[in-house]
């Protein structure tokens, strides 16, 4: 289901999602308003993407929103001023959510915004990332929490970890030959983007 949003005093504009044609969603996905999903992107069923608060919200290409996850946002606008402690700033524009490139997006994870996810990440199955950004590279582990706190490229969070002091986040693992999730992410979005194409041609 893709439709646009309704005009409030906290989205002062009607948008209609703004989806690659190469993008596959499924019919039991919901994406609504103020959206930006990239090329190869596949979005799995009962995933939600909700650009009708916070927005706008981006989703670059390759990535994979998996089966049940939320992508959703704080308001970032009010009587058509910006609030900007819940706007992530890249590339000299702002988001409520920004999801770069190759990112996966697990099984009923949960992206809030204002968050940041860099390119090449994994979020675990179950895990929840608010008001933070997470940064390239990194893999977060199932039933995570990751709250108020940058984490630095290149770094994981184990398994059930709780992440709400930058003290935390700045002591987290670094990934390295030995870690046993290094090429996890690889290998999930290699699987979501041949789905994506296949989906596409079969036109399901």
């Amino acid at each position: 289901m893709i439709h646009n949003n309704v005009k409030t005093d906290f989205v002062s504009e009607e948008y209609s999602p703004q989806v690659d044609v190469s993008a596959y969603l499924h019919p039991l996905a919901a994406v609504i308003g103020h959206v930006i999903i990239g090329k190869r992107v596949m979005v799995a069923p009962f995933a939600v993407v909700r650009g009708d608060e916070g927005h706008p919200i981006h989703v670059g290409d390759d990535s994979n929103i998996q089966d049940g996850v939320v992508i959703h946002a704080l308001e970032t606008e009010h009587n058509g001023h910006p609030i900007n402690n819940n706007l992530v700033e890249v590339d000299g524009r702002k988001y409520a959510v920004y999801v770069g490139k190759r990112v996966s997006l697990a099984h009923q994870s949960q992206i809030h915004g204002p968050a940041y996810v860099g390119d090449s990440t994994f979020i675990g199955m179950q895990s929840l990332i608010f008001k933070a950004k997470v940064g390239s590279n990194c893999v977060v582990e199932p039933k995570s929490l990751v709250l108020g706190v940058s984490i630095a490229d290149g770094r994981y969070v184990p398994a059930g970890s709780v992440i709400k002091t930058q003290d935390d986040a700045d002591v987290l693992p670094i990934i390295d030959d030995s870690y046993i999730f290094k090429s996890l992410n690889d290998d999930v979005v290699h699987v979501n983007v041949a789905l994506a194409d296949g989906y596409k041609v079969k036109k399901i």
